[in-house]
């Protein structure tokens, strides 16, 4: 979807790392399964499709399985997957992978809430911090196919969830997603909005990034 210098790559893998804090998700190994994802969408082979486990638990426990397999090299994802670039920092990948930096982040997040919580009661967010990237993993890959309309016929379950791809800025456009992979705007339809891509148009704006256009795909609409 774009290009960018190696220092900005640089910058946003360390970003990430902070922000994803203890559900750190080491980017190479995604970016696979991405692509595995788009490839083999809503089959058996498709890495996290719900239509093959009975709920999201097991979808998900099965996604970090294969996560956890490229990580570690145990499983090796097949050449098509990796044939293009995909960033890889390996210092960093270690230590944001480590289950001790993961339990530092986690003490971080519980501290901050012994200072600012103002009852008890909001500690029953913590975990939400503590699990962020598999949550937000589960509810755009769980929702964005199985609940929702479609604006094309992809081949696949991928639906689009108005307001929800909204709030969650553009991520739960799947069924735009699966037809246009390598367009930045997820959004097709006038009363859908994707946030993500009007930020990328201002890091493209000043020059941060470069966002590659992208030729209208041809396709049936439902």
């Amino acid at each position: 979807m774009y290009t960018t210098s190696k220092n900005w790559e640089r910058t946003f893998y360390m970003a990430t790392w902070l922000v994803q804090g203890s559900s750190f998700l080491v980017p190479r190994a995604y970016g696979v399964m991405h692509r595995m994802h788009h490839t083999y969408s809503d089959t058996e082979q498709d890495p996290h499709s719900p239509h093959f486990f009975t709920d999201v638990y097991q979808m998900m426990r099965s996604t970090v399985l294969i996560f956890r397999s490229f990580v570690t090299g145990k499983r090796l994802p097949d050449e098509q997957f990796t044939k293009e670039y995909l960033p890889v920092w390996d210092r960093l990948d270690k230590f944001g992978h480590h289950w001790l930096t993961r339990l530092f982040f986690m003490a971080g997040y519980t501290a901050f809430y012994i200072y600012f919580a103002p009852n008890i009661w909001w500690f029953m967010l913590l975990p939400i911090h503590y699990l962020m990237g598999p949550i937000q993993g589960a509810v755009v890959n769980w929702c964005g196919h199985k609940y929702g309309y479609s604006n094309y016929d992809n081949g696949d379950h991928s639906k689009n969830s108005s307001p929800w791809g909204i709030f969650l800025m553009g991520e739960l456009f799947q069924n735009n997603h699966h037809f246009a992979k390598d367009d930045a705007n997820f959004a097709k339809k006038w009363f859908e909005f994707d946030l993500t891509y009007f930020i990328m148009r201002g890091l493209n704006r000043v020059r941060i990034i470069k966002l590659i256009p992208v030729p209208v795909p041809v396709g049936r609409e439902d």
